[in-house]
């Protein structure tokens, strides 16, 4: 389900309490993508982030995606537990929709270098624009089916065999272009397609990966040594399609 948010200048893809599935911008705006570096810990990043929009002069309801980072995967309920306070501090932000909320979200747990608490990695946000091409944002996309009733089953629970992995992966893809097809966008407008496991990804490259997201794979395909946010997901992936990257140095 698209639904319009006039005050952020983008429509989203209603999805769970945490996040929507994803945004697309409206005509005369375009989506633009910014990543901190150095990290900020969670709480003065989306501080950071409201002072940046304010300095723009862009309303707060212009966020539409962030990226996080956590120091592990967590219980189902350690998962909820953090989104409490965040989602609170989004509805403080006033901007969740009729209840829903607009912001896409990716939230992963880097192998490599650990964050020692929560912390911001990235984020993404409408401004006026006077080209006419679509721009986008994707939440991270879990191998994780989810039925009308709300429950979720994890494709291939506990198996990380190559042949499971191409299954989850296979399952990933048909999510996210599903979630593309609700936009009205597709693959060829991706500037941007991240992955997010521990596990070796060369052979989904070449099988399931790169035949799906077709003309995007000309800008490749960035591997984030990292795992999805909670305990058993093994593979996530995320998109976006943007005219503007920036680095911001808080």
């Amino acid at each position: 389900m698209l639904i319009h948010n006039p005050s952020g200048n983008f429509s989203f893809i209603a999805g769970i309490g945490p996040f929507s599935f994803g945004c697309v911008a409206d005509k005369g705006y375009e989506v633009l993508h910014v990543t901190l570096k150095p990290l900020l810990a969670l709480w003065p990043g989306l501080d950071a982030i409201e002072r940046y929009l304010n300095g723009l002069g862009r309303p707060l309801n212009a966020l539409c995606g962030l990226e996080l980072r956590i120091p592990e995967p967590l219980s189902a309920e350690g998962f909820n537990r953090f989104n409490q306070p965040y989602q609170e501090k989004l509805a403080r932000w006033k901007l969740y929709l009729n209840g829903r909320n607009p912001v896409a979200r990716t939230n992963v747990a880097d192998a490599a270098a650990p964050v020692k608490e929560p912390s911001v990695f990235g984020f993404s946000y409408t401004v006026v624009t006077s080209n006419s091409e679509t721009t986008f944002v994707l939440a991270g996309a879990p191998e994780v089916r989810r039925s009308e009733s709300g429950e979720s089953q994890i494709v291939a629970l506990g198996d990380t065999s190559r042949h499971a992995m191409s299954q989850k992966a296979e399952f990933v893809m048909q999510v996210v272009g599903a979630r593309l097809k609700e936009m009205d966008v597709r693959w060829s407008d991706a500037t941007h397609v991240g992955v997010y496991t521990v596990h070796d990804i060369h052979p989904l490259i070449e099988s399931t990966i790169a035949p799906a997201i077709n003309g995007a794979s000309r800008y490749g395909v960035c591997w984030y040594y990292a795992r999805p946010p909670v305990v058993d997901f093994d593979f996530e992936l995320d998109a976006r399609g943007v005219r503007r990257e920036e680095f911001l140095k808080p």
